[in-house]
């Protein structure tokens, strides 16, 4: 049976009074068209929980834009329900550049999907300004499996029957991997689902998991005590071991395995387009900062890119998330 999610609940009750007056919001926003942004402190609500990787992306870009434009970037952390309540806060203030989200694909594009009542509404509500591509993720073998390409996975999930893969979430891009691994080679890929990477990768480390999929630098404590050996990259390179080859390099055909998801920032709709340039601008500036570029180190990532090569990318992405996740079951309930 097809999962369903009802998280309508997780939605804060009264969203509706944050909505500005009409007048009072197209006012601001003219006012910050005709050059006078910022003339205040900027709120950055982070749409997840402090200490993560939105959360320290937020606070590093946050504080360079801070400097350049002379105005104090206040992050606020505001989690829950995969980031749809931070987002729809965001979507109802002032369109005057003064408030902006950072937040994950999984807000942008699987909300739209998975939610029946999010809060908002990315193509009326939001405006995306400026992304970082995703790194490419790791798929990684039980040492015992003597997996070390997909072909020998696949061969093993063949002779195995039923093969166990951890994910970090239902409907993360793990998960969304074996069913298209699923489909094109005829298996039968069971997903374990945890509540993040950690108890994921913990799973791996105690021997439980034949799999498991996830990011370079949370791999790191199964792939250093030789639990795990990696065997695909989902659909780009990871410069720290370019002799792993991606899942369409070794034969995979979905589309799936040409996206990377994103993490990124957006502001609300009627923004003035300038104001959206110049953080656009301001965000990829900030690649060159000390505190940023470790940041991305630490994470393996990419630097941020600028506003037309963003919804370049939103637009290429969005389609083949929602066919995969539909092709999940994953509706609103």
């Amino acid at each position: 049976m097809p999962a369903k999610f009802d998280r309508r609940h997780f939605i804060a009750a009264g969203t509706s009074a944050l909505a500005m007056p009409l007048v009072a919001r197209g006012a601001s926003a003219q006012g910050a068209s005709q050059g006078n942004w910022p003339s205040r402190q900027i709120r950055m609500i982070c749409s997840y929980p402090a200490g993560g990787q939105t959360d320290l992306l937020a606070r590093a870009y946050g504080e360079f834009i801070s400097k350049q434009v002379g105005k104090t970037v206040v992050v606020e952390n505001k989690p829950g329900a995969s980031g749809a309540i931070g987002t729809a806060e965001v979507a109802r203030a002032e369109p005057d550049g003064h408030t902006m989200l950072c937040s994950i694909s999984t807000t942008y594009i699987m909300n739209r999907v998975v939610m029946k009542n999010p809060g908002y509404d990315m193509d009326k509500d939001l405006t995306l300004v400026s992304v970082i591509p995703g790194a490419g993720l790791l798929l990684v073998a039980n040492p015992k499996t003597g997996v070390k390409t997909l072909e020998d996975f696949v061969a093993f999930a063949r002779k195995s029957g039923k093969v166990n893969f951890g994910t970090y979430s239902a409907g993360s891009a793990p998960h969304m991997t074996i069913n298209e691994l699923n489909k094109q080679y005829g298996l039968s890929i069971e997903p374990v689902h945890y509540r993040g990477e950690a108890p994921m990768w913990t799973g791996m480390l105690e021997g439980t998991l034949d799999a498991a999929m996830g990011s370079y630098t949370a791999a790191q404590s199964v792939l250093q005590s030789d639990r795990g050996t990696v065997f695909a990259v989902h659909s780009k390179k990871v410069d720290a071991i370019p002799a792993i080859k991606t899942l369409p390099e070794q034969g995979a055909t979905s589309k799936f395995f040409t996206v990377s998801g994103f993490s990124g920032w957006a502001v609300p709709k009627a923004t003035p387009q300038p104001v959206v340039d110049r953080l656009a601008a301001l965000c990829v500036a900030a690649n060159s900062d000390p505190k940023v570029k470790e940041v991305l180190a630490t994470f393996v990532l990419e630097p941020a890119i600028g506003f037309k090569e963003t919804n370049a990318l939103y637009q290429h992405e969005l389609p083949i998330w929602i066919e995969s996740a539909r092709s999940l079951g994953l509706e609103p309930a």
